[in-house]
């Protein structure tokens, strides 16, 4: 038996709950705010801003956080903590929520997940059933659609995020395609619904529901996610069991999972069609204040690529060579080729690729470059996926703040002692 199938078992065997505690996730203390830490909040360097957020660690199961918002939680990691690792430590791993209902107990004994619509045999699966299929186990980045966000111009609505709404995870888990052939996909089957134990709180607004194309549900890539870097899910990242679409943004990554329903029609529900739609074309891209455009869903990620080494704005101590190190994400389709520029893009320089976790995970790069003069030095960095797509210069821009993925840059200062 493995260690998370030692934790797991706990939890089955014990009929233990798993709770926050006694008050609400959106009942924090404000004033733990800090978290007892010395620095009190973090500066995004949002054009236009405001730019600062205060640090928390006051929410359960989580270490220092940028706080977003505290009800329901939008919690964000700090850039830095992606520069230790290529996988994102659970407890500083990103949160967010639709709606505030979230459940802050679960019975594991009551939990079970429903099959059920256009299927030859409904089913309910509980957790020790779940536990006993087969298995796989798939790094991959969780990525909200709007991560960034903050970041577009002209400023966009929506929670004003930094570059830190994502997070990579080795997720252990039973394929989708396995429970759903369980259950026996009618031949007119043309989409999947999921949905999940948190609700709004305003009658009569939209659970947040999500669906899959029949033939994304059954290609074998999407999972019943039960473990998460080695132990069992955290309650704010989904416990007990949660979707797992890797390669796409985090929309369709529901959380809390109850519910799967067969439909042998498209989806005409709120959150597949009508929210999360992006301009129909390759960057989700339309100039401000255009209209009238065609529209789809969201789904597959594009590469992106970070400097996790610096932050923006740093100082350093100025040496004509210095090392600088980041992450880089290829989408769907794996990390080829990862470039740096210290010119403003005019020359690029290869750097050197480090593990490579499969094609959905974070790749950690590092290089070094040449510092003419002390002062201030923009840092570009862009990635080429396996598929051929390189990061554009140019960025984005569309009204919901979906799907950034030029090339980002920030800016050093180096000063001599």
């Amino acid at each position: 038996m493995t260690p998370l199938d030692s934790h797991l078992a706990i939890k089955v065997t014990r009929r233990r709950l798993l709770s926050v505690g006694t008050v609400g996730v959106g009942m924090m203390a404000v004033p733990n705010l800090a978290g007892g830490t010395n620095q009190s909040s973090t500066d995004l360097h949002m054009v236009g801003g405001p730019s600062e957020r205060p640090f928390t660690s006051a929410f359960p199961g989580k270490g220092k956080m940028v706080l977003q918002r505290l009800h329901p939680p939008l919690l964000e990691t700090p850039i830095s903590v992606f520069n230790r690792d290529i996988f994102t430590p659970n407890d500083q791993f990103f949160v967010r929520w639709h709606w505030g209902d979230i459940p802050t107990s679960i019975d594991v004994d009551r939990y079970q997940i429903m099959v059920r619509g256009a299927v030859q045999r409904p089913i309910a699966i509980n957790l020790s059933q779940l536990l006993r299929m087969p298995r796989v186990e798939v790094a991959a980045v969780n990525q909200c659609s709007g991560n960034s966000r903050g970041y577009f111009q002209p400023r966009v609505p929506g929670a004003q995020w930094g570059h830190g709404a994502m997070g990579n995870a080795l997720w252990l888990g039973v394929p989708l395609r396995h429970v759903l052939d369980l259950a026996g996909v009618n031949p007119e089957a043309v989409a999947v619904r999921f949905g999940a134990l948190d609700q709004p709180l305003v009658r009569g607004a939209p659970a947040y529901e999500k669906s899959l194309d029949i033939d994304d549900a059954l290609n074998g890539e999407a999972m019943l996610a039960f473990g998460m870097n080695g132990v069992q899910l955290p309650l704010l990242n989904g416990f007990p069991v949660r979707l797992v679409v890797p390669g796409w943004y985090s929309t369709y990554w529901i959380k809390m999972l109850n519910d799967i329903e067969v439909l042998s029609a498209a989806d005409d529900r709120f959150w597949t069609a009508k929210a999360y739609k992006i301009p129909a074309n390759s960057r989700a891209d339309v100039r401000p204040g255009e209209k009238d455009y065609p529209t789809v869903p969201i789904s597959r990620m594009v590469p992106r690529s970070w400097v996790t080494s610096l932050e923006d704005g740093q100082k350093i101590a100025y040496a004509p060579v210095i090392p600088i190190g980041g992450i880089a994400m290829g989408g769907d389709s794996g990390v080829a080729r990862v470039e740096v520029s210290s010119d403003h893009g005019r020359t690029w320089k290869d750097a050197k690729l480090g593990e490579d976790a499969g094609r959905f995970s974070f790749r950690r790069w590092d290089t070094d470059v040449r510092l003419t003069n002390p002062g201030v030095t923009p840092l570009m960095v862009r990635c080429t996926n396996r598929a051929g797509v390189v990061q554009p210069m140019t960025p984005n821009w569309n009204p919901s703040g979906f799907m950034r993925g030029h090339v980002e840059t920030i800016r050093i200062e180096a000063t001599r002692s």
